[in-house]
């Protein structure tokens, strides 16, 4: 059985995409921004809940801020990205269900007027986003190269103060660079991960 997706699309979201770790100096529009957040807006999450926030870091002043909560090694990479988005999932998205999800408005306060509830659903949600978003990024023709080695709390001090939002994923954006690819790693096998009972 074949896929319904041409091979070429797949190749450019799956088969020949990687995590880039070099951009040209390129830069990323908010044009193509926005068309990426358009098609990715569709990712399915519980009760539409839709709780990734993203906050783009265009200045200086705001790079050098995101910058210094790297860690060591990511710290070059983000520097010199076109474009670094910083993902989050706001813990308070409960308060747009009544809109998000008009079929049951009350899931609000039925299923998320507790704060753990919204923390625990709101980050596998966002995390669902977050997969579409760098899909998203691949399918206008950028590379993403998220990460997670960052200083959370310091992070999240500097671009969420107000204890809402919770960040997920730093993901560098851009033209891929000649060398921005490593090797491709090994992945395991259909049968390795997939049992039928």
């Amino acid at each position: 059985m074949t896929l319904a997706l041409d091979p070429a699309a797949q190749d450019l979201l799956f088969r020949e995409a990687r995590t880039a770790n070099a951009f040209t100096e390129e830069p990323v529009t908010d044009e193509q921004v926005q068309a990426i957040y358009d098609l990715v807006k569709y990712a399915p999450t519980a009760f539409n809940q839709s709780p990734l926030r993203v906050v783009l870091v265009r200045s200086p002043e705001a790079r050098e801020r995101l910058v210094q909560h790297m860690s060591e090694g990511n710290r070059p990479k983000t520097a010199a990205a076109p474009l670094v988005a910083v993902l989050a999932t706001d813990h308070e998205f409960h308060e747009e269900l009544p809109r998000l999800f008009p079929p049951f408005p009350q899931a609000k306060d039925v299923f998320f007027s507790e704060r753990p509830a919204r923390e625990q659903a709101g980050s596998f949600n966002a995390a669902l986003q977050a997969g579409y978003f760098i899909i998203g990024v691949r399918a206008a023709g950028l590379a993403a190269g998220p990460m997670t080695g960052y200083d959370a709390a310091a992070v999240n001090k500097e671009f969420f103060p107000d204890g809402d939002h919770s960040v997920l994923a730093v993901v560098n954006i851009g033209r891929p660079a000649e060398d921005a690819f490593r090797p491709r790693l090994p992945r395991l096998d259909y049968d390795e991960v997939v049992t039928t009972v």
